[in-house]
């Protein structure tokens, strides 16, 4: 599991490439949760990857939107969003909230809106 937090798949700058490896550790974050399986600045930085991921929620024709939908049901299913309070990352919860806000629209499925409500009323 140590590859997924190599500093340079972490800082990756394309943002494709973000969500790709948002993806995978969104799904290894669902195989282990309630535990998180590295230190707080680790998960800090897995969390603020996947938090990155909803970013461009808005861009339903970007060929990383899937994946990006895919998080989202998955830290709504898995509640993995919990393990953010418990990790005090207030600001990412925040910044995830702005995110959002600003990118629901009514084209949306009612799948999105129901992962972000689940999300926001779970923290």
């Amino acid at each position: 599991m140590k590859e997924f937090i190599a500093k340079d798949l972490l800082g990756h700058t394309n943002m494709d490439m973000k969500v790709s490896i948002a993806s995978c550790l969104g799904e290894i974050t669902r195989i282990i949760v309630p535990d998180a399986p590295y230190d707080d600045d680790i998960m800090k930085e897995i969390f603020g990857l996947i938090v990155a991921a909803f970013k461009n929620l808005d861009e339903m024709l970007s060929r990383s939107f899937p994946k990006r939908v895919s998080i989202l049901e998955i830290v709504a299913k898995v509640r993995s969003c919990v393990l953010m309070l418990d990790l005090d990352f207030d600001d990412l919860i925040l910044e995830m909230f702005q995110y959002f806000l600003k990118t629901i629209t009514s084209k949306h499925s009612d799948t999105i809106f129901s992962s972000m409500e689940t999300i926001m009323t779970l923290v």
